[in-house]
């Protein structure tokens, strides 16, 4: 009975939409990895892009503590190796991002914010294109052969990129979304804040019909900043994936040498996606960071 089961298992068709899906999902076993009590209704069970989260949280701390405190040991005043590019990018984020946006008398307040913001979704970005959990896997197949329902096999599935979860994407917008409100409020007051999302002067029915678009332009300002990281981060894998199973696609739909001359020609395109993947990483931390910077600097100068 048990061959025949296997028999079956190995028979089965390849699924493309279903391992894509697994492979960029949250949960495929559709079972967290820890199991938590609920908390005023809201699920804080630990899920592989919490772990991720976690991950990225940790290798981030660990990485800029060491160099900077190993800098601060130094005698030498001028950083080198990492330390270097660490400083090169945060003044880069200050004088470049942060500056032209909430001027020379917010720069210090919101730069912290802006570089944290700035390095976490690059530290997101950048281990999510490691495939760590693939070589686990692989290994897991091959050798260590974990039961399917240990917690190290629920672990090698789903996605590794934890940007590429709306609920992450949303979080980091909704910082962004307070900060906004809170430098408004500092900058003018907390009512005047509020007073400058339309236009002064203009005739009454002229206010009451901005007042909606303008707040329905201010939720959408983090939707927009959700959607577009999210996207773009889950897109790429989606895209990479989807060119590697014409391997398997070939191979089952028209046998062995057609899966070999596709994947020649998959794997040469998946490299070419892989490569600017790279650089959809940093854009995609930039272009959070920046757009961020400018919505923190139109509630500050909103006589502008």
């Amino acid at each position: 009975m048990q061959l025949e089961e296997a028999a079956g298992h190995v028979a089965e068709p390849f699924d493309a939409g279903k391992t894509i899906i697994e492979h960029v999902s949250n949960s495929p076993l559709s079972e967290p990895l820890i199991h938590l009590p609920p908390v005023f209704g809201i699920d804080f069970s630990v899920t592989k892009h919490v772990l991720m989260l976690w991950l990225v949280s940790t290798v981030i701390f660990f990485v800029v503590t060491f160099a900077v405190r190993r800098y601060l040991r130094q005698d030498r005043q001028i950083p080198s190796g990492f330390m270097n590019a660490l400083e090169a990018g945060v003044d880069f984020i200050r004088e470049s991002i942060v500056r032209p946006n909430v001027g020379d008398k917010w720069v210090d307040t919101y730069t912290p914010l802006l570089v944290t913001l700035f390095v976490f979704i690059l530290g997101a970005n950048a281990i999510g294109l490691i495939p760590i959990f693939d070589v686990l896997n692989l290994l897991n197949h091959t050798v260590l052969h974990s039961p399917h329902d240990s917690f190290f096999s629920k672990m090698l599935e789903g996605g590794v990129t934890a940007t590429g979860n709306f609920n992450v994407t949303a979080a980091l917008a909704t910082i962004t979304f307070f900060t906004i409100i809170i430098a408004g409020a500092r900058a003018h007051g907390f009512v005047k804040h509020w007073k400058n999302m339309v236009p002064h002067g203009l005739p009454l029915p002229v206010t009451l019909f901005l007042i909606p678009i303008e707040i329905m332009g201010m939720l959408v300002r983090p939707f927009a900043l959700t959607m577009r990281l999210a996207a773009n981060m889950t897109g790429g894998h989606i895209a990479i994936l989807a060119i590697l199973s014409f391997v398997f696609i070939f191979n089952q739909q028209f046998g062995a040498a057609a899966g070999m001359g596709v994947g020649v020609f998959s794997l040469a395109l998946a490299a070419l996606i892989s490569a600017l993947e790279i650089i959809v990483v940093l854009v995609q931390a930039y272009v959070f960071t920046l757009l961020s910077a400018v919505f923190i600097g139109m509630a500050i100068h909103a006589h502008h």
